[in-house]
C-alpha cells in the first residue's frame, strides 16, 4: 500500500488492489471458529456456506466489506454437536438463519488494517472491528488476478442472545461466552 500524508497531517493510503467489486473466492476461503468448552478445552469448527464482496476505493478508507454466513452450514467435526448447536439450546437456526457483517468503516495504521463494522445475528446488531492483514496479490495461472487477507475478531455471545439452556439444577457453563473468529479469505479481481 502506498500512504500518503497531506498537509493537515492526515495520512490516507491507496490499496494495492484494482478498484471495484472483487468477489469472493470461496473454494480457498475458511471461516473458522473457536470457543471454550467447559473452561477446558477449545472446540473447534468453521462454517461452509459463506458469501461476501469486498469494494475496493480509491483510498483504503473508502472501501467496504460485506459477507452473509449459512449459520446451518457449521461443522466442528461431530455431526450430533452441530445438531445441538443448531437446536433453540444454542443458536436457534430456525430463528437465525443467518450471521451478516457490514463495514461501517477501514483505518489503516501503515501495516495493517482495522475494519469496524456491524454484525447482525437474528434481530441483534452489534459492533465488531476485525484485525486484517494483507497476505498479497497473485497472478493464477487461470489468467485470474486473486488478493488474500486474514481477518481475526472475537464476539461475546450472549450479547446476540445465544445463550446455553441448562436442565434445572445444572449450573455448569457449558460454553464460553467468547467466540474467536478467523477468517482466511481470497477475493477475484473484477
Amino acid at each position: 500500500m502506498t500512504t500518503t500524508t497531506t498537509p493537515t497531517g492526515t495520512t490516507t493510503a491507496t490499496p494495492p488492489l484494482a478498484t471495484g467489486t472483487w468477489a469472493l473466492d470461496t473454494n480457498h476461503t475458511s471461516v473458522s471458529f473457536t470457543i471454550r468448552r467447559l473452561g477446558l478445552s477449545k472446540v473447534r469448527g468453521r462454517f461452509a456456506g459463506v458469501s461476501a464482496e469486498l469494494v475496493v476505493g480509491e483510498r483504503v478508507e473508502d472501501s467496504r466489506v460485506t459477507a452473509t454466513i449459512d449459520l446451518a452450514s457449521i461443522d466442528t467435526g461431530n455431526a450430533d454437536r452441530d445438531a445441538h448447536v443448531l437446536s433453540p439450546d444454542f443458536i436457534d437456526v430456525a430463528r437465525r438463519p443467518t450471521l451478516t457483517y457490514r463495514s461501517t468503516g477501514v483505518r489503516y495504521d501503515g501495516e495493517r488494517c482495522a475494519v469496524d463494522g456491524e454484525l447482525t445475528i437474528g434481530d441483534v446488531t452489534r459492533p465488531l472491528t476485525l484485525d486484517v492483514g494483507f497476505g498479497g496479490v497473485q497472478d493464477f495461472f487461470d489468467g485470474t488476478r486473486h488478493a488474500s487477507f486474514e481477518a481475526t475478531g472475537e464476539l461475546r455471545r450472549k450479547d446476540f442472545g445465544i445463550d446455553v439452556a441448562l436442565p434445572p439444577g445444572v449450573d455448569v457453563v457449558a460454553l464460553g461466552d467468547v467466540v474467536k473468529i478467523v477468517l482466511d479469505v481470497q477475493l477475484l479481481e473484477p
